[in-house]
């Protein structure tokens, strides 16, 4: 079941409710009483575990794609950057 967050437009609070998608949300806030409640768009979050598509070929490791962006740098020519060109002429 997803976990809404409500917020009471009198005391500022905020509450975590537990509900279904179809059910009906609280009307009034359960820690003043008084103010009426509403529903929060909040940020989520989540973390990928185990041996899954995301640890084979997005987690970082060492894969072929990473080691050809790494030698692609050093196939440049020397002096076909701007930054070794105008190092030197500037004194």
């Amino acid at each position: 079941m997803p976990i809404y967050e409500y917020g009471c437009e009198n005391c500022g609070k905020v509450d975590e409710v537990i509900q279904g998608i179809s059910e009906e949300g609280p009307k009034t806030c359960r820690f003043c009483g008084k103010g009426p409640v509403k529903r929060l768009i909040s940020k989520s979050s989540f973390h990928l575990k185990g041996t899954g598509w995301y640890v084979t070929d997005y987690g970082g490791k060492n894969s072929s794609g990473a080691n050809e962006s790494s030698k692609t740098p050093a196939s440049v020519p020397a002096g076909s950057t701007g930054d070794n060109q105008s190092s030197g002429s500037e004194e």
